[in-house]
């Protein structure tokens, strides 16, 4: 049994539901944040996911940061060599939508290379209020070279999917390695 640890950064402006995210995923899904009280600088939390079809798992630390400028230069502290990252934004907030393109800049500055990386549209129980096409999201994630998800950590809807997607292609990510240094021993 193969257990890997993954240092995952989790982006995106404020009152996107970064938090949200996070706490109903590491609770698998019995803790829904009623009352909001705003990050500042960063939360740590950590999920064992395990690989199907194998043994294995990987260890997700789950770095929550700060979306406000204010907290920008404490939060990069801890984004030293991150393994994976998710891009956070509300559906009903255009403003939290264009923003991502800084976060992933950001983010890939601190990685030093390209990492995987998911794009996540928060909030889609508010269809009602939502402002962007899941088209537009898509198309974006697809030029940034990242998966996109929708998902609504109010209603539980869809969370665990893109905290899953990381783990396994961290996981094949060091597959590919172990294989690499197996045709470089041979």
């Amino acid at each position: 049994m193969v257990v890997l640890r993954a240092k995952c950064i989790i982006v995106g402006n404020a009152t996107v539901g970064k938090s949200a995210l996070t706490q109903v995923f590491h609770s698998d899904g019995s803790h829904f944040p009623k009352s909001y009280a705003m990050t500042i600088g960063v939360e740590l939390c950590v999920k064992t996911v395990h690989i199907p079809e194998t043994n294995d798992a990987v260890e997700l630390f789950l770095y929550d940061s700060a979306g406000k400028e204010t907290f920008s230069d404490y939060v990069h502290q801890f984004w030293d060599q991150p393994s994976v990252t998710m891009v956070v934004f509300d559906v009903t907030n255009p403003d939290s939508f264009k923003s991502c393109n800084k976060w992933i800049e950001r983010v890939r500055a601190a990685a030093g290379q390209d990492i995987p990386a998911v794009l996540v549209g928060n909030k889609i129980d508010l269809e009602g209020r939502r402002n962007l096409g899941s088209n537009t999201a898509e198309e974006y994630a697809n030029q940034k070279g990242i998966r996109y998800f929708e998902c609504s950590a109010k209603e539980q809807e869809n969370v665990d999917a893109p905290f899953y997607y990381l783990a396994n292609e961290f996981y094949r990510l060091y597959q590919s390695k172990i294989e690499i240094m197996k045709t470089l021993s041979e």
